[in-house]
């Protein structure tokens, strides 16, 4: 939850109060009183006075000087600006903007004005802004780390000397970013960028494909995370053992069959496109060519014990993944937010 943005974290940005994401998070998750009270007394710890007011109609809005919530029957918003024929506010971190009229509708007339002192800020803020800092740094340094070893392995193990290599090493990165995106649409972990892809084909057709049955592999293993093992071991096997492509490019085949099954199943079925699953079949089959431009594929056979170890490290990171996600899974938590936010209303 550290990472994730909340009312109360946003309401502090907007009104400029010095705070860490992760400290104000937590507090607001700890609120004993989920109602403006709670969060007036909430925010008094931050040094940020607050009184509510219920209004009689929309045209009262420019009494106020935003940033102010206001409350609606789908919960808090945060006003950031009221124009003589609009409302602009953050819903859930995403700006938005409407008329009066709409605003007036959907709005109950409860709003909460702030008004920070001079020192506002969060307690402890000092130290709370550099364990943050600190924290956030862990993320650059492995990246970093990751991106040295990925260059170094990349020019000792003579990668970039042939042009399919260097082809496969894209393909495999863009599949692992793909797949990657898929995963978290599975656990339910907003990510923008996935919404923007999943919306080139068809509008929520990541998700509704996610949901089905079909999106299983044996009805144990999202197809998700057997693409994101697949990539993730064969960039990994590119890199550290350039050898192994023979046995990464069979491997390729075998996947082949899926990727028709796959699209025969969106188009025929389930009459929905999932841009990120249509992306992946055709990655598949960018990396194919690949392989057969390079004549990795004329090494390949007979079968060598590589290649079983080639499989066993697949189904090893399949049954890895497939062991931590529920750790990351936000399935559950997003349906307490909904069932903390009808709270919220009613108490309001």
């Amino acid at each position: 939850m550290a990472d994730q943005r909340t009312l109360f974290s946003d309401f502090l940005t907007e009104l400029g109060v010095p705070h860490t994401a992760c400290y104000s998070n937590s507090r607001f998750a700890s609120m004993p009183f989920r109602s403006l009270f709670g969060l007036t007394k909430l925010l008094q710890e931050y040094g940020v006075d607050s009184d509510g007011y219920r209004l009689g109609s929309a045209a009262e809005l420019d009494k106020l000087t935003p940033p102010f919530l206001a409350c609606t029957p789908a919960g808090f918003l945060i006003v950031t600006s009221v124009m003589p024929g609009s409302v602009c506010y953050l819903s859930e971190g995403k700006p938005e903007s409407v008329s009066r009229d709409e605003f007036g509708r959907a709005w109950n007339g409860v709003v909460l004005a702030a008004y920070p002192s001079p020192s506002a800020q969060e307690p402890g803020y000092a130290l709370h802004a550099r364990e943050e800092f600190f924290n956030r740094s862990k993320k650059w340094v492995l990246l970093t780390c990751v991106l040295f070893l990925f260059g170094w392995l990349f020019i000792t193990n003579g990668i970039y000397r042939h042009v399919s290599t260097v082809l496969l090493t894209v393909f495999d990165l863009l599949g692992l970013y793909l797949t990657y995106m898929l995963v978290q649409k599975s656990l339910k972990i907003d990510n923008r960028h996935a919404d923007r892809v999943c919306g080139v084909l068809q509008a929520g057709g990541c998700d509704d494909i996610l949901a089905t049955k079909a999106s299983k592999f044996f009805g144990l293993f999202g197809w998700s995370e057997v693409g994101f093992a697949y990539f993730s071991v064969s960039l990994l096997a590119l890199l550290v053992f350039p050898q192994s492509l023979p046995w990464l490019s069979l491997c390729n085949v075998c996947c082949l069959p899926f990727t028709v099954w796959s699209i025969w199943y969106q188009r025929f079925r389930a009459h929905i496109w999932c841009t990120l699953c249509v992306s992946v079949q055709c990655t598949l089959w960018l990396l194919f060519f690949c392989y057969l431009g390079g004549g990795w594929l004329r090494g390949a056979l007979p079968l060598k014990m590589d290649f079983f170890i080639l499989g066993a490290c697949y189904v090893a990171a399949l049954l890895g993944l497939n062991a931590v996600m529920p750790f990351f899974d936000n399935s559950e938590s997003k349906t307490t937010v909904k069932d903390e936010k009808t709270q919220n209303n009613s108490a309001a």
